[in-house]
């Protein structure tokens, strides 16, 4: 979304032609599905942002270090992205969605680097695709790190780990994070037009026109092709640099 959390089959299903129409026939069908539900999940996710709204400040930094955490804890970031689209919508969510992600991933990361790495190494022992992408991390760390972040050919929670083993420096890898964007803003986007539909349907969200929902849509739809492209680039690029 991050993309926040994508599975190896959604990299896979982005990078694919027809990748991009069937992530918005997914989206569609989601919207079918809340709007049939929206009178009880709609009012659920209006309780639920009234009550982050009455925390004040303490709102958006709950959810932050509460995502944080569930990074760390292998928890999948992916409900919990859309629900910073439902809540805070596509801008504030897209910025507490990522700044949380990195907060966590980093975590992650110093976890392996200096506790945890033996336990991880185990895991991973004879994965010849994480043997590829160490050596490239030794020649290119940085921007092999960027092209896991824009398509990630391994869960979000355990490439966070994973990367703790290779060479890469610490500085290099938070750079690297920006390329968790796009995918950020694709999943934060999801959870805001969900939020949108559900709030509608509940009866509590604002009245919309046609136009409005409109231009919702079209972006939405600009959001996924232009993630689809980048995945699809970032993909090449890194089966280029590993040698797969």
């Amino acid at each position: 979304m991050s993309e926040p959390e994508a599975t190896v089959s959604e990299a896979q299903t982005a990078s694919r032609p027809g990748g991009a129409a069937l992530r918005i026939g997914l989206v569609l069908a989601l919207v079918v599905v809340l709007a049939l539900v929206g009178q009880r999940l709609g009012g659920a996710v209006q309780d639920f942002a009234r009550a982050v709204e009455d925390l004040g400040f303490w709102g958006p930094a709950v959810f932050v270090l509460g995502y944080a955490v569930a990074t760390v804890a292998f928890v999948p970031g992916a409900v919990l992205t859309l629900a910073g689209g439902a809540i805070f919508g596509v801008i504030k969510g897209s910025l507490y969605v990522f700044t949380a992600a990195v907060l966590g991933s980093s975590a992650a990361f110093l976890l392996s680097r200096h506790g945890v790495g033996s336990v991880i190494e185990r895991r991973l022992a004879g994965n010849t695709r994480f043997d590829a992408i160490q050596r490239a991390v030794a020649r290119e760390g940085r921007r092999i790190v960027f092209l896991l972040r824009l398509s990630p050919v391994f869960p979000f929670n355990l490439l966070n780990y994973a990367l703790g083993l290779t060479r890469v420096r610490f500085g290099d890898y938070l750079i690297a994070s920006l390329g968790m964007i796009p995918g950020t803003i694709l999943y934060v986007y999801y959870g805001a037009v969900a939020g949108e539909v559900a709030a509608v349907a509940s009866g509590t969200g604002p009245e919309r026109g046609a136009a409005d929902y409109a231009v919702l849509g079209l972006g939405l739809a600009a959001t996924v092709a232009v993630t689809a492209v980048v995945t699809r680039a970032a993909r090449k690029a890194l089966k280029e640099a590993t040698g797969e």
